[in-house]
């Protein structure tokens, strides 16, 4: 099975077994439906959980699962990741990508490697790499195509980016 990172457990919410989830994809009402599994990494391990509710607590996810009905239960779980079985879900867009295709990649300025994508943050209005330079110092760059990214691909595990100014 191939699995498709979708969010990950920040910590716990009251005593009835509720998570907050930092979420990692765009279509989280589709992700995280009630009913639905999941899958948590446990070192290296997948186990498959159904989501018993989901509501939203000041802006953050906050879901729970079948069978897992306490606090004690679910305190294992802080900082794990969860994923989709890839399969589960309709296909991407042309110029749609996961979160978890574009961890990883290198980025490239005029043809040289200037940094490496840490994380896909969700934004307001778009999404950002948060990118850790040559430098060693963490920055942010706008997911824009065509205004800061210039091609993403994904085959050979590279972004090429604009020239901006005070960008890296």
């Amino acid at each position: 099975m191939e699995y498709v990172l979708i969010g990950k457990i920040a910590t716990t919410f009251g005593l009835k077994g509720e998570v907050k989830v930092d979420v990692y994809t765009d279509f989280s009402d589709e992700r995280f439906k009630v009913g639905s599994l999941v899958y948590l990494e446990v070192k290296g391990q997948y186990i498959a959980l159904e989501i018993k509710t989901k509501r939203y607590h000041a802006g953050r996810l906050l879901i729970s699962f079948k069978g897992y009905e306490d606090l004690s239960s679910v305190e294992p779980y802080k900082g794990l990741k969860l994923y989709k079985d890839k399969a589960s879900i309709k296909p991407l867009k042309e110029g749609e990508y996961y979160f978890s295709d574009l961890e990883g990649l290198d980025v490239f300025l005029n043809g040289e490697l200037v940094a490496s994508v840490k994380r896909v943050e969700e934004g307001p209005g778009y999404n950002y790499l948060r990118v850790i330079s040559k430098d060693q110092k963490e920055v942010l760059i706008p997911f824009i195509k065509d205004v800061f990214i210039e091609r993403v691909d994904l085959q050979n595990k590279l972004i090429s980016i604009k020239y901006w100014e005070g960008l890296l």
